[in-house]
């Protein structure tokens, strides 16, 4: 008899992909957040140039020291005791994050997560054997939780707290001021603080707030290179913490998830690194472009609103359009041309949202726009 775990069961494909694999060739395509930008050329020059040098064999666990280094030198203006061995190289931030599960949760520990999440934070607690236990991150609060919500859902079987800004799907973000509220909340009640900021150089009007570095050392952070050099395909990121214990525990988990990360990349990542650190920048000025342009169209739709991000590159807009949950909805633009998600793709709290990825150029924005608003005028 053909049997699966009950793991394998209880987990449905997330509604991002199924979207994407219902789409037409004709479709507009606002649904995976996958920047439209190459890595620096000189870094797939250096990949290249690696592997005719031999780089084509295993790594260290933790890594390429010399990446290593550089990562935690970019960190030094938030803590300046960083060096290598707070660092440990990842086949992407979604193999980071199954490490840190790995190694903090216990079966009956609980996790909080914030909803709406990326797909990956709940599910991936349930494969380590806890629970994931949702807060609420509402669009009337810039999508940020208030303490008072993060209050009520903690209990004794609570371990971690898990915050993403700016924020997959919404495009949310913190000030310094709630940055602080919530290390507060951490700390008071000895939390591991895990930090995923794989959007750290996707900023707009301010510079990045990150929870490194704010006076708790329970903390980990999960980055990757995917968005900072459009690098999604190389699949390579990095876990870091002060924690040094807690770096031994995860560099562990990472030998049995994946043993080590792919030898040539690293060299390519360290290049631009340090010869296109100007990169990121660049992509984010043409975000920005994009955002502001979206962000007006969708605001001047009837029965739409939509907040204004300050990182990432999503927006995830409500709608009021009587008879239509978001499903249906995003099916609606489907059958016009357009490509989104459905908000309940990042947990129930998503419902009455579409998600739009604005990683295509400002044409194709506009004609998408086009599409959108010609769609809710039918159905309005």
């Amino acid at each position: 008899m053909v049997r699966f775990s009950d793991r394998a069961n209880s987990i449905r494909p997330t509604g991002v992909r199924r979207m994407f694999d219902l789409a037409g060739d004709d479709a507009i395509q606002f649904g995976l957040g996958e920047p439209d930008f190459q890595p620096p050329p000189l870094a797939i020059k250096a990949f290249s140039k690696a592997m005719e040098d031999g780089r084509n064999k295993y790594t260290t666990t933790a890594g390429l020291p010399e990446l290593r280094k550089k990562i935690a030198e970019t960190w030094h203006h938030r803590d300046s005791n960083l060096d290598e061995s707070n660092v440990c190289i990842t086949m992407s931030g979604t193999n980071a994050l199954l490490d840190i599960f790995l190694a903090l949760v216990n079966p009956g520990d609980n996790v909080l997560i914030p909803e709406p999440y990326f797909p990956l934070y709940p599910t991936d607690v349930v494969l380590c054997g806890g629970e994931a236990n949702m807060y609420p991150c509402h669009f009337e609060n810039g999508f940020v939780p208030t303490i008072e919500d993060l209050e009520s859902r903690i209990n004794e079987n609570t371990i971690a707290i898990l915050y993403n800004f700016p924020s997959n799907p919404t495009g949310g973000n913190v000030t310094e001021e709630q940055r602080d509220k919530l290390v507060k909340f951490a700390q008071e009640n000895d939390l591991w603080l895990i930090t995923d900021e794989v959007y750290d150089k996707i900023i707009y009007d301010s510079e990045h707030v990150s929870f490194l570095g704010a006076g708790y050392e329970k903390v980990i952070m999960i980055n990757s290179f995917s968005k900072t050099f459009a690098m999604t395909g190389w699949r390579i990121g990095y876990l870091l913490s002060p924690d040094l214990e807690a770096m031994g525990q995860l560099t562990k988990m990472q030998y049995y998830v994946t043993a080590c990360s792919n030898d040539a990349m690293q060299y390519a990542v360290l290049e631009a690194l340090e010869k296109a650190s100007d990169y990121p920048a660049e992509m984010c000025a043409e975000f920005k472009k994009r955002r502001d342009l979206i962000c007006s169209r969708l605001n001047s739709m009837p029965n739409v609103s939509c907040n204004i991000p300050t990182g990432a590159f999503y927006v995830f807009p409500k709608f009021d359009i009587p008879g239509y949950n978001s499903e249906e909805l995003a099916m609606k633009m489907l059958e016009g041309g357009v490509l989104c998600s459905p908000g309940t793709a990042f947990g129930q709290a998503g419902e009455g949202h579409l998600r739009f990825a604005y990683t295509i150029c400002q044409e194709d924005i506009s004609r998408g726009m086009d599409r959108v608003e010609e769609i809710i005028l039918k159905l309005i």
